[in-house]
């Protein structure tokens, strides 16, 4: 059973989330906080598995909270749960270190597949980012390009940039996110696309997902 920490400032949507991960019978809500100023206490008490987070909140918000998080030695991933679509949105939580971006409306299969994801030291991000480079995805000939006999292993952090590359973010994009300069991005990306045969992204995205290295959710 996986151990989340649950942080919103209404009860409602606290009760709801918590009904519904008890009824999947694989997550419990281990603590609860109304906003992020009790959020390092109770993870050091009942360290759970994964902290999902509300981004709007008083007194501490829910970036604030990932940047104190920062702070800590508290390796314990983060899901952003917000009732908000915007880009910037999702590159603060990333720059701030959460490791998966939801929409509170998602379903609660994707739910708890984003939560055990995370607690085995993935990502994920909400579909809905990804969908303009998808569609470009699948519009593209799978002959277009020549796949390597082998694909080299490719490394956790490169996996991480993928996932990034698949949602859409450019080099300087990733790089603030990632906190790496954009001549080191630059350079992993032309590795990636490397192992992978492909002579550009949306080819090393479509290779990436026909070899499950990366999912509808990015993994």
């Amino acid at each position: 059973m996986l151990k989340v920490l649950l942080v919103d400032d209404q009860k409602l949507i606290r009760d709801g989330i918590r009904s519904l991960l008890a009824i999947s019978g694989k997550v419990t809500v281990v603590a609860e906080a109304v906003d992020g100023s009790q959020v390092i206490s109770l993870a050091e008490t009942h360290q759970p598995d994964v902290i999902l987070l509300d981004l709007s909140m008083p007194v501490m918000d829910g970036i604030q909270t990932l940047q104190a998080l920062q702070q800590t030695t508290l390796a314990i991933p983060v899901l952003v749960l917000t009732t908000f679509d915007e880009h910037d949105l999702v590159l603060q939580s990333l720059q701030a270190g959460a490791k998966g971006f939801l929409l509170k409306d998602v379903c609660l299969e994707t739910l708890i597949t984003a939560i055990t994801i995370l607690s085995q030291g993935g990502s994920y991000f909400m579909p809905s980012i990804t969908e303009r480079l998808l569609n470009q995805v699948k519009q593209t000939p799978k002959s277009s390009f020549a796949k390597p006999a082998v694909v080299e292993t490719l490394t956790d952090k490169e996996l991480e940039i993928l996932a990034l590359m698949a949602a859409g973010y450019s080099n300087k994009e990733i790089a603030q996110a990632l906190f790496k300069s954009e001549g080191t991005v630059k350079n992993q990306c032309s590795t990636i696309l490397s192992k992978l045969g492909a002579r550009d992204r949306t080819r090393a995205v479509l290779h990436a997902l026909e070899l499950g290295l990366i999912t509808g959710g990015f993994r």
